[in-house]
């Protein structure tokens, strides 16, 4: 059974309230699917993050989701070049709201040691991006801490965020079409 402190929940005889905004929000802290976009070396820390040893399914996350219809969290984890930065906001784009982003690593979070060309300077550039895991390559345990934080996010937003101007204007700010 969950924490009910976290739903501030009122007992009564014969009942219990809460508000539905508090329950939706821990519901879905707690089963939140991830898409895992990994291209390098952070890629095989977040492999390790989900193996045995660390075991991110005890956080609700046993169910990896390949395909970004099914997914509400993008864990970027790796060097993104710029070639591969429009699949990646392709990715983003066909995932369904509500959606949060995890970028694990110096290359996702600012290109990293590849200061060239052709690699994208931090994927913050064409996506937004709500949890950063600095580190070359990052520990399974900052990892877990960035998951973590993801689900404080989760647990405590407001449902109707997404459906904001700031966040539209956001969204805009990326070039991504916003459904009105």
């Amino acid at each position: 059974m969950g924490k009910i402190e976290e739903l501030q929940v009122i007992n009564g005889e014969g009942y219990q309230l809460s508000k539905l905004e508090k329950v939706l929000g821990v519901a879905r802290s707690k089963s939140v699917w991830p898409l895992p976009f990994a291209t390098s070396c952070c890629g095989i820390e977040y492999m390790a993050t989900v193996g045995s040893n660390y075991d991110l399914s005890r956080f609700g996350m046993e169910i990896m989701s390949f395909t970004p219809r099914n997914a509400d969290l993008l864990i970027v984890a790796g060097t993104i070049s710029k070639k591969l930065g429009p699949v990646l906001k392709q990715v983003y784009e066909q995932m369904s709201e509500p959606k949060w982003v995890l970028a694990v690593g110096a290359c996702a979070c600012s290109g990293g040691i590849f200061d060239t060309y052709s690699v994208l300077q931090g994927i913050d550039k064409i996506i937004p991006v709500d949890v950063y895991v600095p580190g070359c390559p990052p520990r399974p345990e900052q990892i877990i801490d960035g998951v973590m934080k993801i689900h404080e996010l989760v647990k405590n937003e407001p449902l109707r965020r997404r459906y904001s101007d700031e966040y539209k204007h956001l969204l805009k700010t990326y070039n991504i079409d916003v459904n009105e």
